[in-house]
């Protein structure tokens, strides 16, 4: 028999969340895992696998729903958040997913983590009428309400950062020769479309597009063949594993490109510190989130909110990695969801409140960024801003970008 991990607490937002809108009273229509005192609400991450390092994601999400039922839940009702491992492999998250919504009989599935692994479970989840909500991955198909109107994203997508990049490095570098290194599935790909849309007749700027599988055991040979072709653009679009491998490698080369990390690869603790701070110097990469290793953050109460947050709930966790600001923060947009619902916690009403936000934030997105939905746009998140690694900590620079999905 295949062995579960299975991390399930009792659970409600702070209360900036809690009290952020009022209902309209009505009777009470309750879907599958949800009493008058209980909402139960599945997950899947990576706990092990070659994307372990996202684990801060979902274990923020555990402590963030610890942290709301000690404050009394959601209107109420306390949170059972059972949250499986799946290691990053499609079909474990299969099983995983198949779990909760047939035997478990959660309400929705919140934030599982990651393209491969979302999209083996996208179709089933439609079919089943089962909320996938706030996916923890940038996939730009996740914006899709007409064809699959059960699953919502969340951060900002791929394509629109790929776009957001080719800006950049026209400005700065538009003579350049730029090698992409990806990973080999849609959400590599999103990455590289988006790049290329962006630079538009200038696309041939791209001579290397270096794919890696998440089986692999480094990506130290596309490194070292970029170096020796001349790139001197080096757009890094990897999961924290291989982006770390390849800026630990660009160093020991002696490869100094322009390098362009993306946003899923940008954590301090996560990837920059593996990697060698010395190594990562003068990296470039986007933000929606406040990197939590920035002092200059200190006196912000979104920011002080959270480290009271991870000083309770997660006290030996590693403040620096970028996870456990993503995962608390898709949690808080979920108690917002649920608080919206009040008493019609229906997985139609789940979806309907999940498509109706507007100009919502939570503590530790970037000032000017916030969540807006409607029926018609899935997509959360869509600004970003970016910024520049200095040896010790990232320093945003410019202003706040939008990149649109075209």
């Amino acid at each position: 028999m295949k062995r579960l991990t299975r991390r399930t607490i009792l659970a409600a937002a702070p209360s900036a969340v809690v009290l952020a809108a009022p209902f309209v009273a009505r009777a009470k229509d309750y879907g599958p895992g949800v009493t008058d005192s209980e909402i139960k609400i599945g997950n899947t991450g990576p706990y092990s696998g070659p994307a372990s390092s996202y684990s801060a994601v979902p274990k923020s999400q555990v402590a963030y729903w610890k942290m709301i039922n000690d404050q009394g839940g959601i209107n109420g009702r306390k949170i059972n958040f059972i949250s499986y491992d799946d290691a990053y492999t499609p079909p474990k998250t299969v099983e995983m997913a198949r779990k909760l919504a047939e035997e478990d009989k959660v309400l929705l599935i919140a934030s599982p983590l990651g393209t491969p692994t979302n999209s083996a479970i996208w179709h089933y989840m439609n079919q089943k009428k089962v909320p996938q909500l706030f996916v923890a991955t940038g996939a730009t198909k996740w914006d899709d309400p007409k064809g699959h109107p059960w699953t919502i994203g969340w951060q900002p997508n791929y394509q629109s950062e790929g776009r957001i990049y080719a800006t950049y490095i026209l400005k700065e570098k538009p003579d350049g020769k730029i090698g992409v290194l990806y990973q080999n599935d849609d959400f590599g790909k999103d990455y590289l479309k988006g790049l290329k849309d962006g630079l538009g007749d200038k696309k041939a700027m791209v001579v290397i597009e270096a794919s890696y599988e998440t089986t692999d055991p480094t990506v130290d040979s596309q490194v070292v063949d970029m170096k020796s072709k001349g790139v001197d653009i080096f757009v890094n679009t990897a999961i924290p594993k291989f982006a770390a491998q390849a800026i630990r490698k660009a160093g020991e080369i002696q490869w100094k490109p322009l390098h362009i990390l993306s946003s899923i690869g940008n954590s301090v603790g996560a990837t920059l510190k593996p990697a060698g701070f010395e190594n990562a110097k003068d990296i470039v990469s986007d933000f929606y989130l406040k990197d939590p290793s920035d002092r200059k953050w200190k006196d912000d109460d979104g920011f002080k909110s959270w480290i009271a947050f991870m000083d309770k709930y997660l006290p030996d966790a590693d403040k620096s990695d970028a996870g456990y600001v993503a995962g608390s923060s898709l949690a808080a947009t979920l108690a917002q969801v649920l608080k919206q619902c009040g008493d019609e916690l229906t997985r139609e009403n789940v979806m309907k409140q999940a498509g109706n936000l507007h100009d919502f934030t939570v503590p530790m997105l970037l000032p000017g960024i916030k969540v807006n939905t409607t029926p018609t746009d899935f997509a959360p998140v869509k600004q970003v801003q970016m910024g520049k690694f200095d040896g010790q900590r990232w320093g945003l620079f410019g202003p706040v970008l939008t990149g649109a999905v075209t």
